[in-house]
């Protein structure tokens, strides 16, 4: 058509020819312009909602956030209000658009903020604190003149669905309650089954998934440095009777959707509570959107960088169809779909064996640490007051290298893979990750260090000294306790 076009000109007089090409560039730019006010690009469909900046107090701080209001608010009806409470981390408002703007097209009015960062960071968060928060936030909906008081609810996705049951448990103006991947374990348990995915999703495999998951998540409680570690959902949840419709993604790998789901079943059922569903979103991740593993993210916006995934397939028309029965008083009795299969369970960070007894754990590992480091050390420190031929110094040295690099890098290590949430850790031979697989190589070379030094002690018993011998008494135990030790941390399995 283009090509015809310039041919026709062509054979037009100069006159016309430059009037043509005038008009059409005209109406090339008038359809530009009227394409960009109807297109996709440019488009504001009827039922966009309208937002209002607002701003509100909770414990002295002013937090910042947008309402959506569905269009037929405007007309001065009343509509019920929802509340989105945030996951982990900063919580921009902006990472919530998409649930925010399928609440405000099913004619639910709702307040989507910033989260609070005095008082919140990766080592220090209040459950009870951001609770107040977000009713402070369903305060704010309750007032409005198109919001109806008694029907504001809470969204909770994440860590929210660990702060919004808590909110509604101490507030009787909370109406209903939604959450999106959830989770009944307490966060320490649920972070590290998390972890435990995200290794084998990398081709981790053994002994190591074991070693985090066990004495690994033992040691980090240990720490304090994970906060809310032992928080325990269940309390709250069994003092929750109104009404409450829990999803998850049905590629959730970071809330264990089927013990979490099991975990609110059971906890609801105690309440009494009549009106608890449980549904599963099929093709979706951890909150809700599309994705085809759990792991990647099916379109959607991004947000500083961050890919967010389209909402899921009937996600959004599962929690509004749900809050609208809710509101009109109809809300539904409880129900629970069939649960998809979890590829793992987790695992609780201890047994409840003698040996995993703080008490136990410390004095094992100061003891390993003095034998292992107090041989070189006593031996600097006397090393002009030795006298004689000492035949096992270069087997004792072995053994206090590798055994004080084994138990010192093993408990850096796991650390360092709570603290970074696993990045960067690869199997990079046998399912193993490099740096593991460097502290089993050391674990083994202390071993064969430990029958060396012990056996050529043995031989050579007439030729070492008083003070010598004491010396070799405290790093041949500390290497006999270092067996076993080894084996709680699965250094010596495969």
């Amino acid at each position: 058509m283009q090509i015809a076009l310039v041919a026709w000109l062509k054979r037009t007089p100069a006159i016309r020819r430059t009037f043509l090409r005038r008009s059409v560039l005209v109406a090339i730019a008038v359809a530009a312009c009227l394409g960009a006010s109807i297109g996709p690009a440019g488009a504001r469909a009827d039922d966009d909602p309208i937002q209002e900046e607002v701003s509100f107090q909770s414990h002295g701080l002013t937090l910042r956030g947008t309402v959506f209001i569905p269009r037929a608010a405007a007309s001065g009806a009343r509509q019920p209000g929802i509340v989105l409470v945030h996951g982990a981390g900063p919580g921009p408002r902006s990472e919530y658009v998409s649930e925010a703007e399928a609440f405000a097209r099913a004619g639910i009015v709702t307040l989507a903020f910033d989260k609070r960062t005095d008082g919140y960071s990766f080592m220090e968060r209040d459950f009870s604190l951001l609770a107040d928060d977000a009713l402070a936030g369903v305060e704010t909906l309750r007032v409005r003149a198109d919001v109806d008081p008694a029907q504001v609810g809470f969204w909770g996705f994440s860590e929210g669905a660990w702060v919004a049951p808590l909110a509604a448990a101490k507030s009787p103006d909370v109406a209903f309650l939604v959450t999106i991947g959830a989770s009944g374990l307490d966060p320490l348990r649920q972070q590290t089954w998390y972890l435990g995915n995200r290794l084998r999703h990398r081709g981790v495999s053994g002994a190591f998934r074991d070693a985090v998951a066990q004495p690994g998540a033992l040691l980090m409680s240990d720490t304090g440095l994970f906060p809310e570690a032992g928080y325990d959902p269940v309390p709250v949840l069994e003092r929750l009777r109104l009404p409450v419709l829990a999803v998850w993604g049905e590629h959730d790998i970071q809330a264990a959707p089927a013990e979490s789901a099991a975990v609110f079943q059971r906890a609801l059922d105690r309440a009494g509570n009549q009106h608890a569903t449980i549904r599963f979103v099929p093709g979706a991740g951890h909150n809700g959107h599309a994705t085809t593993d759990g792991f990647d993210k099916v379109g959607g916006l991004v947000v500083g960088g961050k890919a967010l995934g389209a909402l899921g397939p009937g996600y959004a028309d599962v929690m509004t169809s749900w809050v609208q029965s809710v509101a009109a008083g109809h809300a539904p009795r409880s129900s629970v779909e069939p649960v998809p299969a979890q590829e793992d369970t987790s695992q609780a960070r201890s047994s409840g064996a003698w040996y995993e007894a703080a008490a136990v754990r410390y004095a094992t590992l100061a003891l390993l640490l003095i034998g292992f480091a107090g041989y070189p050390l006593t031996a600097w420190v006397g090393r002009r007051a030795e006298s004689g031929r000492n035949p096992v110094r270069w087997p004792a040295r072995w053994l206090s290298v590798t055994g004080f690099v084994a138990v010192v890098g093993t408990v850096i290590y796991l650390l360092c893979i709570f603290a970074t949430g696993g990045k960067g850790a690869t199997a990079f031979v046998a399912g193993r990750t490099l740096p593991w697989l460097l502290l089993q190589i050391c674990t083994c070379a202390a071993l064969l260090a430990i029958a060396a030094t012990a056996i050529t002690w043995w031989r050579t018993r007439a030729q070492v000294s008083g003070a010598v011998r004491v010396r070799l008494a405290l790093l041949i135990l500390a290497g006999a306790l270092f067996i076993p030790w080894a084996l709680y941390w699965r250094l010596l399995l495969p």
